[in-house]
């Protein structure tokens, strides 16, 4: 176990106060991987407006839920698989998408198969996508500005992948009957 602090709103850095009390408002508790950004005002401040960004793009649920587990799948996440598996619930997106994105199985659709399988190229390629998996993703119906949402989204969770990694943070309770790993 890592000795990262997991701060309250009390604890926090004076700039992480605003912002724990806006995780306060927004989900009713402070969620865990904000506990732990908020040491590094800067950390926590840029994750949420990653967040916000990510919410507001042109992908719907489904396509925010694939783009945002096969990330979280792909590096092994411990705290973000359970944590989105719960947030896409609560998203209303389908079982049949939720578990095929934790199992790695096919998607239900061919559309969100491609997203997966571009984001798992951009990811693996570090962005040294070929045009051959630019043309599969844009012949599914996807266009520029959802290759250039697919590297926001990872922007975001390249911050909070790794920050739970190093910090360990632990799974919040509302995630924990929803725990995860990666099969071998």
């Amino acid at each position: 176990m890592t000795d990262f602090p997991m701060h309250d709103v009390e604890s926090a850095p004076e700039k992480s106060k605003p912002l724990l009390e806006n995780s306060l408002k927004g989900f009713g508790m402070i969620p865990g991987l904000h506990a732990v950004m908020a040491e590094a005002p800067g950390a926590l401040e840029a994750y949420q407006k990653l967040h916000q960004l990510v919410l507001d793009s042109s992908f719907d649920n489904d396509e925010k839920t694939v783009v945002w587990q096969t990330i979280n799948v792909e590096n092994a996440c411990h705290y973000c698989v359970p944590a989105h598996t719960g947030i896409a619930k609560m998203m209303e997106v389908s079982d049949d998408i939720i578990d095929a994105l934790r199992d790695e199985t096919p998607l239900p659709s061919d559309k969100l198969e491609a997203l997966r399988t571009f984001t798992l190229a951009v990811m693996r390629k570090d962005g040294n996508v070929s045009k051959e998996d630019l043309d599969a993703f844009y012949k599914a119906g996807y266009k520029h500005r959802q290759v250039l949402e697919v590297i926001l989204v990872l922007s975001q969770k390249t911050l909070s992948n790794y920050i739970n990694h190093i910090a360990e943070t632990p799974v919040d309770e509302p995630f924990k009957k929803f725990e995860w790993q990666k099969k071998q």
